[in-house]
């Protein structure tokens, strides 16, 4: 009986090995085949030439830094550090997109940013959708942070193969993707009146994201012969 507990034991611990090891390399390509430079590369191209300056009433209106340290953190290839402005109602929303590997671009997410650079957790993160302007739908996280006397509404979600999403575990559920999108929407709700913040980041998003989508359809321009 111990012999046969112990063989039991022992293939059990082996399929776990054989199990994780299998993952780790789906989730770092390491035996892929694919070119994932290649397709990094071109998504990183797409996100730096084709995210929208303008969408509905909103207009870029401030290039913001973006700290190295940060950046390789994330590993990101490419990324948009901007603010936007509505032209009607004089709301601000930053934007902050990454493109990296979804073993990259699934860490260091806000839940474990911001109290690491000194926020403390006001509501926890909740998933919710977000309609989009083209018919769509997107699905985001939302949570708020705060420090000393400000509040920050921040929504984040990953874009992959046309779509937006909040998966619970994006480690695994986006290890298929070649490239992924990871977006963040923050805007200062310190002053505004309760749950004004969330419905206008949501509303801008609406926008941005089926803009951003479209903008990512288009073909390139046909190569002109010489």
């Amino acid at each position: 009986m111990k012999v046969s507990s112990n063989l039991t034991m022992a293939i059990v611990a082996g399929v776990f090995i054989i199990g994780t090891t299998y993952l780790h390399g789906r989730m770092t390509d390491r035996w892929g085949g694919r070119d994932v430079a290649a397709e990094l590369k071109l998504a990183a191209e797409l996100l730096e030439s084709r995210f929208p300056r303008q969408c509905g009433d909103w207009q870029a209106d401030e290039e913001l830094e973006s700290s190295p340290k940060e950046l390789e953190r994330a590993g990101a290839v490419g990324h948009v550090a901007r603010s936007y402005r509505n032209a009607k109602s004089g709301a601000k929303v930053s934007v902050f997109v990454v493109c990296a590997t979804p073993h990259n671009a699934s860490g260091h997410t806000p839940d474990r940013c911001y109290p690491g650079a000194g926020f403390e957790i006001g509501e926890t993160e909740h998933r919710q959708s977000v309609p989009l302007a083209d018919g769509q739908a997107a699905e985001a996280f939302s949570g708020t942070f705060r420090k000393s006397g400000q509040t920050l509404r921040v929504f984040w979600t990953y874009g992959v193969a046309g779509r937006w999403v909040a998966p619970q575990i994006a480690r695994i559920e986006l290890a298929n993707a070649e490239a992924v999108y990871k977006l963040y929407a923050i805007i200062d709700e310190t002053s505004l009146p309760a749950g004004m913040g969330g419905r206008v980041c949501a509303e801008f998003l609406a926008v941005l994201l089926a803009d951003f989508d479209a903008a990512l359809a288009e073909k390139p321009p046909a190569k002109i012969a010489t």
